[in-house]
């Protein structure tokens, strides 16, 4: 199962103060609109993605059928057959994506420590 481009989505007071913040540490806009309250925030293949009021806490995030420059890959695992394969695999999953459709879809499920993980197909 290859669950695509990995990044951190973090829930943050201040975008303006975290965008000055991880650009001390070297990352640079690759994305987003602060106007929006989001950011996506890169240094070489690392991804950190800034979002203040929209989520409650902190996400792992997966893309399937995307690399780390967001390039759709020619071949994946669709977040549906991601989704069966968690499903058979006895997770349980908090959403779900519509499994009669096709293209852009997305589901979640937790860690053991309660952690939010997020698998997001653009493609």
């Amino acid at each position: 199962m290859i669950l695509g481009a990995f990044s951190i989505s973090l829930a943050v007071k201040d975008i303006h103060a975290s965008k000055q913040f991880y650009e001390q540490l070297g990352f640079a806009e690759f994305g987003g609109n602060i106007n929006q309250n989001w950011l996506i925030m890169k240094s070489g293949q690392t991804i950190v993605g800034l979002f203040q009021g929209m989520f409650p806490s902190n996400i792992l995030t997966f893309n399937p059928g995307w690399d780390q420059n967001a390039n759709s890959l020619p071949e994946y695992d669709d977040v549906r057959v991601i989704q069966a394969a968690l499903k058979d695999r006895g997770l349980s999953l908090i959403t779900e994506a519509d499994e009669t459709t096709r293209g852009p879809a997305s589901l979640t499920l937790t860690d053991p420590d309660g952690n939010m993980i997020l698998i997001d197909q653009h493609v």
